[in-house]
């Protein structure tokens, strides 16, 4: 439910309405806007009479809010989310470029990797220190190791910090590390981990599961927001279809209609939706020119001798070129790479 607040109510009035809003179990959100000031509802409405909050001083109307994402939906919050990171945008008008190794090999090419960002103007990196991966015989990744690993990349280049969390009991650790924390496409719907990361005050990037519908990804996002969070940047990493061409099938048909419906800024990771690093600088480009607000790329000095996810992996030098080709599509299209 969106309470709607007349334009001459008073601070006193709209403080009434927001503590009664919480007496009677529900919880209330300030939406102020330019105009006036509108408050969003979450919660268990069955129970509520309309009177109960429509007739308080200062309340010009109650507006059903139809679709289950709240928070995450258009109804709640009309204006875009930009989230900034350092000197870092993610939203409307801008294109971040996140990008990095899969994983935290070690501090040497970390190092590498962060000083060859700075060179070209990237502020961001990403890097798993925990990586989920399909075989228990697999690298996994570093750690707390890598955490601190990070950390050190960060003090010494400025560069700030993308990295994932798996399981409830590293939060606090990944949130102390990072600047932006990951939630991984198999722990979407991992309940317990997004209430958990919707305590944190840093930006959230939630994948999408890989057989997720938009809907479901939306309200994945709303657990985040309902715990108080409000910096969640979505991000398309592929789904599984029937195709043999590509790991997965990246749905770049999903930007649209995401951006219709969610204020939430959206970023595509091609390297997981493709697996195949050729096909990852065109499908970057795509995504600027679909309207996408970022892209979250693997890059290694020598990708074939990456640790993990190496066969989508692109190198320095391609890297390098494609920042280039964003820059100059990014003109026409009145967005600012950054």
């Amino acid at each position: 439910m969106l309470v709607v607040m007349h334009k001459s109510a008073t601070p006193e009035q709209l403080e009434s309405v927001l503590r009664t809003i919480e007496s009677i179990g529900l919880k209330a959100h300030p939406l102020p806007g330019s105009t006036r000031t509108a408050i969003g509802v979450t919660g268990n409405l069955q129970s509520i009479q309309p009177d109960q909050i429509g007739g308080l001083p200062g309340v010009m109307e109650l507006i059903r809010v139809t679709k289950p994402y709240k928070l995450a939906g258009r109804e709640f919050h009309e204006v875009d989310t930009i989230v900034t990171v350092g000197d870092s945008k993610t939203g409307a008008g801008y294109f971040s470029v996140t990008a990095g190794p899969c994983s935290v090999e070690n501090e040497p090419l970390m190092m590498k990797t962060a000083e060859f960002l700075r060179s070209l103007g990237v502020t961001l990196m990403r890097a798993g220190a925990f990586k989920p991966r399909t075989s228990p015989y697999a690298f996994q990744g570093l750690g707390r190791e890598g955490l601190k690993i990070l950390e050190r990349c960060r003090a010494k280049t400025g560069v700030k910090i993308v990295t994932e969390v798996m399981e409830t009991d590293e939060v606090e650790a990944v949130g102390d590390s990072a600047d932006i924390v990951q939630i991984g496409t198999r722990n979407m719907q991992n309940y317990a981990l997004l209430r958990r990361v919707g305590k944190l005050r840093k930006p959230i990037l939630l994948k999408r599961g890989m057989a997720s519908t938009l809907e479901e990804w939306l309200m994945a996002a709303e657990y985040i927001l309902a715990g108080g969070n409000s910096e969640v940047i979505l991000c398309e990493r592929g789904v599984r279809t029937f195709n043999d061409h590509s790991r997965n099938t990246l749905d770049l048909s999903v930007v649209p209609p995401l951006k219709a419906l969610s204020h939430l800024p959206v970023v595509i990771d091609p390297s997981h939706g493709t697996g195949k690093r050729a096909h990852v600088p065109p499908m970057t480009l795509a995504s600027l020119a679909c309207g996408a607000h970022g892209a979250l790329l693997e890059i290694h000095p020598d990708p074939d001798k990456a640790m993990s996810d190496g066969l989508q992996t692109i190198d320095f030098p391609t890297f390098e070129k494609l920042m280039g080709q964003l820059r100059e599509l990014a003109k026409p299209l009145g967005v600012t790479i950054c």
